[in-house]
């Protein structure tokens, strides 16, 4: 009797799932560096593109970029996976795929500055407006809701400090008013939480981050449900052109090998950077989720397994987080996350610089804030880095 994939435990879903060998038999996932396909006859061509079995393009699909979709998707406990060229191409497809002119979206307002960016001024050229809340408070999303509300978006935990939100809550909000639940998971990744379970509609990840997390490619991917998959994105994925190359495909799949190790090791390290933060008198405030005094302890309790490898902290002043990133000698100072190196950004001048400043003051966001990714470097080398540069700030 086979298998059954969804069976499995997670580990094994992240190494063996999704997997297609060739005659060749080969171990290690085979790459399909090739843009078409041929069809044995035109008959063949024809039933192929009328919806039969196989590949076309590499833009409407690919064996190895199949691979990835279909393991992602074990993963999650997803139905269906698409892939994409980046995390802001399955951001955008996401919203997209579920609105047209003239519907509304309802965000928590507390998100990547990019994803603020279509929301605010790219949506509104094509007659979608969106209204932003405090994702924290439930009243705020049902107060938000208008006739013709068609989707939520929320991250959480949220970029860059850590606001957690009870995705059950608003989901039950977002469909008592006939909407769809978005739900950006990359902080806490498949590891640590599953929002498909806890009601959302959608997932979004930019695999760019713990997936592939070695610095390596771009990536993204949508999840939900096979039906919704195929009347929101399918279409628009396949003519708009955001497909993931399939080198990087590959490459993500070999990412999903260590996933779990690496993101259960980060966060287990995180935990002790955090607690030496905290301790530090220079620090101001911290954001952690894997501690007790984290504003959303209750509701991290309740839908997540694991605090992840980020944590925010405020310092003071602009000066001051300066002077702490370049004292920083082990971390690097980047503005990405998820990485076996760990990393600190500044998210007034990078990663949220384009945000108003008011919008940065409604989300809490003031100059002396810090965002630290924690890697797979030795937990006391790290410890020791951020002491010394929080004594330099």
């Amino acid at each position: 009797m086979a298998e059954d994939p969804r069976d499995w435990e997670i580990e094994t879903r992240a190494v063996r799932g999704g997997l297609m060998r060739t005659e060749h038999g080969e171990i290690s996932e085979a790459l399909f560096l090739n843009q078409s396909f041929a069809y044995e006859s035109a008959q063949a061509a024809d039933e192929r593109f009328a919806g039969g079995p196989g590949f076309i393009y590499q833009r409407f699909g690919n064996p190895t970029t199949q691979m990835f979709e279909d393991r992602l998707a074990l993963l999650e406990g997803a139905e269906a996976c698409k892939a994409t060229a980046s995390g802001m191409a399955a951001v955008q497809l996401s919203l997209m795929g579920l609105v047209r002119a003239g519907d509304h979206i309802v965000a928590g307002r507390a998100l990547f500055g990019s994803c603020r960016w279509i929301l605010s001024e790219w949506m509104p050229r094509f007659g979608v407006e969106t209204t932003y809340v405090d994702a924290t408070d439930i009243e705020a999303w049902k107060n938000a809701v208008r006739p013709n509300t068609r989707c939520f978006l929320v991250e959480s935990p949220a970029n860059p400090l850590l606001e957690v939100t009870a995705i059950g809550a608003v989901a039950e909000v977002a469909h008592a008013a006939g909407a769809k639940l978005v739900v950006d998971n990359v902080f806490a990744t498949p590891i640590f939480q599953r929002p498909l379970a806890l009601g959302a509609d959608v997932v979004v990840y930019s695999a760019t981050k713990h997936i592939d997390g070695q610095g390596r490619v771009l990536g993204g991917a949508i999840l939900g449900d096979a039906q919704l998959l195929t009347d929101a994105y399918k279409d628009m994925h396949r003519h708009t052109g955001p497909a993931l190359s399939p080198f990087n495909a590959w490459v993500l799949l070999k990412g999903l090998e260590t996933l779990e190790l690496r993101v259960r090791r980060q966060t287990e390290t995180c935990g002790k950077v955090a607690d030496a933060i905290a301790a530090h008198s220079k620090t101001k405030k911290i954001v952690y989720p894997g501690r007790p005094d984290h504003p959303q302890a209750a509701i991290v309790a309740n839908q997540m397994t694991g605090g992840g490898s980020v944590v925010a902290f405020d310092l003071g002043s602009r000066e001051a987080a300066w002077r702490f990133l370049d004292a920083l000698e082990i971390f690097d100072i980047s503005n990405n996350l998820g990485d076996a190196k760990s990393m600190a950004t500044h998210p007034c001048t990078t990663t949220h610089r384009s945000m108003p400043e008011a919008e940065r003051l409604e989300i809490g966001l003031t100059e002396g804030w810090v965002r630290m990714s924690v890697g797979l470097e030795g937990a006391g080398d790290l410890v020791r880095d951020v002491s010394r540069a929080l004594d330099a700030a």
